[in-house]
């Protein structure tokens, strides 16, 4: 008895810690910067929608697979390089064409997002030829280890200051050698931007571009130059901003359905089970809070969880998943009442008995869901993820919320009014 009243105070502590974050400003006075909020995916806040087509024409087909996984890479590193919570960036092949979806939820300024993802961004070294005409050298943005925003000494101006790899350190050593006392043109995206005279050969990998920078193009310079050339060319196939009116909408009437959804399992669970139905529902409205307080909290983590239109179907689901394991546990505890045990040894040996059917299918569903998670893409991901989020709660509130506070009840005087429990002595047919 005293352990159930030691869960009892945990489950409390976990609820007014759960509530706590679930409140608009719970957070405000803990001297957290980053407040918690739910992460709202691009069917429910808007945002950018872009489709690429990727031009694989000079890629050989075995090694085009690789390209398009390095492609995704590059473009994950110039959005985040953005500030972007939580984009959606996968590849897809149709025939034998190869192309990226980019989803931007919350961007408002697709041109923005469109010259900051699609920008080749190729750095090149030229050296002058006898002829008077730029030649490529063997120096790429390839050979590049970093690039960071400082200012000139001297003028005060941006720059922005490079330091290449070991490799490319001996390819600028060689290149500086080779022309001193001669221009080297740094081109971007064939775009000379500048030519300085090479005064002495440069063998610390180290160098920096000048050229009449603001802080915000010396800045956006550094993130393309970081995040490195793209393997293939892309083109825009579709663009489209995603308006907040249709996610508001979608939000509604997803709200609704599961508001309507609830309140029917509660109804069912009360009239056919009576008080053990009606702790059900306490667990399950527990269940809700937790859950959102997960959802929640998340969003000051790495992890952040993205809750998408298809997520919030995955919670409605979840609502009638977290309620099937106590319908299994009340109907065990009637059989073991029809066979003459008391009510408390019933819903005891009903817990205990259930459990490996709870079990096993719960089991079944993460495993489903672990399998959309690591193969899907977008929002069946985010299906998959609240799914199995879901069940790992309600697995939670149904063994240890539930249990705890009918074990505590069927020990209290209420245990006389039977009709409260819907049992009856009728034995069972075998």
């Amino acid at each position: 008895m005293k352990s159930l009243w030691i869960k009892l105070i945990f489950i409390l502590i976990l609820l007014g810690v759960a509530i706590w974050i679930d409140l608009p400003n719970g957070f405000n006075n803990v001297g957290i910067k980053k407040q918690p909020k739910i992460i709202k995916g691009l069917d429910l806040v808007g945002g950018v929608h872009i489709a690429y087509e990727a031009d694989m024409k000079d890629v050989v087909v075995e090694n085009r697979d690789a390209a398009m996984s390095s492609l995704v890479n590059v473009i994950d590193k110039r959005i985040n390089s953005l500030g972007v919570a939580e984009p959606i960036i996968q590849s897809r092949k149709y025939g034998d064409k190869y192309g990226i979806i980019v989803e931007l939820p919350g961007v408002k300024d697709i041109n923005q997002a469109i010259k900051m993802i699609g920008k080749t961004a190729l750095l090149e070294f030229k050296e002058m030829t006898e002829k008077g005409e730029w030649q490529k050298t063997n120096l790429t943005g390839r050979d590049l280890q970093k690039a960071d925003v400082s200012s000139n000494q001297q003028t005060g101006e941006p720059v922005v200051s490079l330091k290449f790899n070991n490799e490319g350190a001996k390819k600028f050593g060689e290149i500086t050698k080779k022309n001193l006392q001669k221009p080297l043109a740094i081109f971007l995206d064939n775009e000379m931007i500048s030519a300085p005279t090479v005064q002495a050969e440069i063998s610390t990998g180290e160098a920096i571009i000048e050229g009449q920078f603001s802080i915000e193009d010396a800045k956006n310079l550094s993130i393309q130059l970081n995040a490195g050339a793209l393997p293939v060319p892309i083109k825009i196939a579709e663009q489209r901003n995603v308006g907040a009116t249709l996610g508001n909408d979608s939000i509604q009437k997803s709200l609704l359905a599961g508001a309507i959804g609830l309140f029917l399992v509660i109804i069912f669970m009360i009239f056919l089970y009576r008080l053990p139905g009606l702790i059900a529902s306490l667990a399950l409205a527990f269940y809700g809070i937790l859950i959102f307080a997960i959802f929640k909290i998340s969003s000051i983590t790495p992890w952040g969880i993205t809750l998408t239109l298809a997520g919030l179907a995955g919670f409605i689901l979840s609502v009638g998943m977290a309620v099937d394991a106590n319908i299994l546990i009340f109907e065990r505890a009637k059989e073991e009442y029809r066979e003459g045990k008391n009510i408390f040894d019933s819903y005891l040996i009903g817990f205990d008995r259930a459990w490996s059917s709870i079990r096993d299918s719960n089991s079944s569903s993460i495993i489903t869901g672990l399998i959309l998670f690591w193969f899907g893409t977008g929002s069946i991901r985010g299906f998959a993820l609240v799914l199995i989020i879901g069940v790992i709660i309600s697995m939670f509130t149904a063994i240890t919320v539930s249990r705890t506070l009918l074990l505590l009840i069927t020990k209290s005087r209420l245990i006389k009014y039977k009709f409260l429990f819907a049992l009856n002595r009728k034995k069972v047919n075998k």
